[in-house]
């Protein structure tokens, strides 16, 4: 014998009612079945709400009534559209003295509990009807069954109490003499010992499928569902999450209990005590396993961890005060107050110091909660003794299941990591000794992010989810997001990276997509995006509050980099292009390092020196390890090696330079590069990576250009001095010529100055055959006191430069 139940979105269409009773008939080929099925999904609410209308004298339950006639004639016209009307008459006059119900209450203004059972069981009894006529029209043996005639309560209406001697002998009595193949129970209802419809409360339908397994002693009770069994976590909320295949009782109820909708853990008490397996299955997907639960502990439970549940709309009250210290009755007084106002406590913590008491509530409560417990404790509080009862909303319980827990050390300890590194605040802490549960209460807009981040280090395939946010999508920022999406296969397979590109920024629009932006359509997308606003950005990126979240910024946006900060306080790390952040007061610099330290949020700026080249990361290592800097020689513009590589006699100055922006070597506005201001700003970098407080005016610069060109207007007008001071450039040029030396831009620190400038330099020095757009870096340490440790190559350019910023990002994934 088995038994199914089929709760309501398994009968709540046409489409789905057949798959119920393909999966009947399938099953009643090897044994008989008993099915228990729910109301048509959403007519118990239907039906409360029309009782409500009635009952205020609102015609509302008039076309209320219309809708819940409508959907079940139409249900049944889809099933048996031919020769239906004996079963057409039946449902109509049933509809009509549920109409009959509805107009007695609407008269007499009046709906207790006694009525409202007769009410809702109209919600079962139509729906196990259908199906039953359904099977009969094509010829299949099933029988319906009102379980009003197997199952006897009290009266105590809305939520009866069974009695189980006389229901367990009208079940088995019956059972033992059906001869049919396929039994067809309506769920929820029953009947008291004085004859009046009552019903099971909440998980009903459960509840009458468990009380029927329990009085046949089967072998397995399964429940039928949307949904492949009980998940890791809510799939709608974490999108990798997967069905968990077995689950003992415990972690079952517990799951149930911090928010899993699948079970109603007093519902199916009936065969927990007899260790009767429960089997959650999808209606839509008959194959897949689903998830056993049973009271076997052994055998494929050795994972610590299952899963990950929340309930949401949590209130935390506090109780606190010198005065409770040593004192005893406290608790008691405070939960018999709860209870005499029938609210229910969720969550408990108390500080071992008894100097306060913490707990969780369902939210709608919490203001009842507040003014009796401040009632409660009034004299203590007029003696200052205790405080007033502190209520904080907005809240959310996250709750790590798992029965092996207590076996395995440190879950704690990774749980709490995990939220800390994404910025969420912990306000309490919950855990019992059984260690089978450890749970916390958060704030319900960290709820999203929490459940990912914990799902992706306890259950996922060590793969870690980056949230990519990229402003400025000019040709570095292009590069970039061609260079994620092609590695994107590589990054998850090699690397466990799982990387996408969530919003993008241009000057002039920007664009997000949670679930990531497409590889084909995103610059289709970015155009017809929303205004771009620096601020707004941020908000959005805040707003998302997407786990493991990297800003990138792929400008020379002064604005840009002075926003660095918010982001870095809400645990989002940073990878820089732009260098005016890095290079701007020594204060801001020390300030967004030491957030980065704080909120845990990486802020990487490998491409401020060096584009691509392993430049600062170097520094760091060597750092890092116990060297110290000694002197740095370093040329550190690839755009200015690349004009001095270019100029010759043959060639105009004017004409170079315009060249080296055309194949973006230099910034937008080259008077940045030929000033030395962005060397100077490379060099500072260095500097204080190595460890020396200095800014930017500290740096000696020797500009190699003319008055004439520093007084320019603009770029077009910098441009025409160029041309005009042409003789000055061919001037540099010949000295060098003459004196067999090459021009280079060169910067140096010697430890504690910095200074830039136009060089010689000579045929047997390491920067004389630095060729086109290549940096070179040579740092002496005290390690490397004689021959410098050399770091060469592309120092510009689109495509080095985007493989920086996508090295920084991957070091952050890693």
């Amino acid at each position: 014998m088995n038994v199914l139940k089929f709760g309501g979105t398994s009968v709540g269409s046409i489409e789905n009612i057949k798959k119920v009773i393909e999966i009947l008939d399938n099953y009643s080929k090897k044994e008989p079945v008993i099915c228990v099925v729910s109301a048509v999904g959403g007519i118990t609410d239907k039906l409360l709400r029309a009782g409500e209308f009635a009952q205020q004298k609102n015609e509302n339950y008039l076309p209320l009534f219309e809708e819940i006639k409508t959907i079940h004639l139409s249900i049944l016209e889809g099933l048996i559209p031919d020769q239906n009307e004996a079963a057409k008459t039946y449902l109509e006059n049933k509809l009509s003295s549920l109409k009959s119900l509805l107009d007695g209450i609407h008269l007499i203004n009046e709906l207790s509990p006694k009525t409202s059972d007769k009410l809702v069981s109209y919600g079962e009894l139509l729906s196990s009807f259908i199906v039953a006529e359904t099977m009969k029209s094509q010829n299949l043996d099933a029988v319906r069954k009102n379980t009003q005639d197997l199952i006897v309560t009290n009266n105590n209406f809305t939520k009866a109490e069974v009695n189980y001697p006389t229901s367990n002998t009208n079940i088995s009595e019956y059972f033992k003499n059906a001869a049919q193949k396929i039994t067809i129970l309506p769920g929820f209802i029953a009947r008291s010992t004085t004859g009046e419809t009552t019903t099971l409360g909440r998980g009903g339908s459960d509840f009458t499928a468990a009380l029927v397994a329990a009085a046949l002693r089967v072998n397995r009770l399964e429940i039928w569902t949307d949904v492949s069994g009980m998940y890791t976590a809510n799939p709608k909320i974490v999108k990798q999450a997967y069905p968990i295949e077995k689950l003992s009782y415990r972690e079952a109820m517990e799951l149930s209990h911090f928010g899993a909708k699948v079970l109603y853990p007093p519902s199916v008490q009936p065969v927990l005590s007899l260790n009767i397996p429960i089997h959650i299955k999808n209606t839509s997907d008959p194959e897949a396993y689903g998830t056993r639960i049973t009271n076997d502990n052994s055998n494929g439970f050795l994972k610590a961890a299952k899963a990950i549940s929340n309930i949401s709309n949590i209130a935390l009250l506090t109780l606190q005060g010198t005065g409770m210290i040593g004192i005893p009755g406290f608790s008691k007084r405070l939960f018999e107050t709860l209870a005499q106002e029938k609210i229910n406590v969720i969550f408990i913590t108390q500080a071992s110091s008894e100097h306060s008491i913490c707990f969780g509530i369902d939210e709608k409560d919490a203001e009842l909660a507040a003014s009796n417990i401040n009632i409660t404790f009034e004299n203590e509080i007029s003696l200052k003794k205790i405080d007033p009862i502190i209520v904080e909303k907005d809240l959310s319980i996250i709750a790590l299941v798992g029965d092996n827990m207590k076996n395995h050390q440190g879950i704690s300890g990774k749980m709490f990591s995990t939220l800390g590194q994404n910025n969420i605040n912990i306000r309490a802490i919950a855990q019992g000794a059984s260690e089978k549960n450890i749970s916390a209460v958060i704030a319900e807009k960290d709820v999203k992010k929490a459940l990912n981040a914990i799902h992706e280090r306890f259950f996922e395939d060590q793969t870690k989810q980056l949230n990519v946010f990229i402003t400025g999508v000019g040709n570095v920022g292009e590069k970039l997001v061609e260079q994620i999406h092609q590695q994107k296969k590589y990054l998850k397979e090699q690397l466990k990276i799982n990387m996408r590109i969530v919003g993008l920024s241009n000057s002039r629009t920007m664009v997000f997509n949670e679930t990531g932006l497409s590889s084909k359509s995103w610059k289709d997308d970015l155009n017809s995006g929303e205004k771009a606003s620096i601020n707004g950005f941020f908000e959005r990126v805040k707003t998302l509050n997407l786990r493991n979240s990297i800003f990138v910024d792929v400008t020379a946006n002064e604005d840009v980099s002075k926003i660095y900060a918010n982001y870095l306080k809400e645990s989002i790390a940073v990878v820089a292009c732009n260098k005016i952040a890095c290079s701007s007061t020594y204060s801001n610099y020390s300030q967004l390092k030491n957030l980065s330290i704080k909120y845990n949020a990486p802020f990487l700026f490998e491409t401020n020196v060096g584009a691509g080249l392993p430049v600062i990361d170097t520094l760091n290592h060597l750092i890092n390890s116990g060297d110290r800097i000694t002197s740095i020689q370093a040329v550190l513009s690839g755009s200015l090696n690349f004009v001095f590589n270019k100029f010759d006699a043959t060639t105009k100055f004017h004409d170079i330079v315009k060249q080296a922006q055309k194949e973006g070597y230099t910034e937008p506005d080259p008077r940045i590069d030929l000033s030395g201001v962005d060397v100077a700003r490379k060099i500072l970098i260095l500097a204080r990576e190595s460890g020396v407080e200095m800014n930017l005016e500290d740096i000696e610069n020797t500009s190699f250009l003319t008055e004439n060109n520093h007084k320019s207007s603009s770029v077009d007008d910098f441009y025409e001095t160029l041309i005009t001071d042409e003789a000055h450039f061919q001037k540099l040029y010949e000295s060098a010529k003459n004196n067999n030396c090459q021009l280079k831009y060169v910067a140096e620190f010697d430890g504690k100055t910095a200074k830039v400038g136009l060089k010689e330099i000579p045929p047997q020095h390491p920067f004389y055959n630095l060729e086109g757009k290549d940096n070179i870096v040579m740092f002496y340490t005290q390690r490397y006191r004689e021959q410098p440790l050399i770091i060469k190559g592309a120092g510009a350019g689109a495509e080095v430069t985007a493989s920086g910023l996508f090295a920084d990002i991957i070091r952050i994934g890693n």
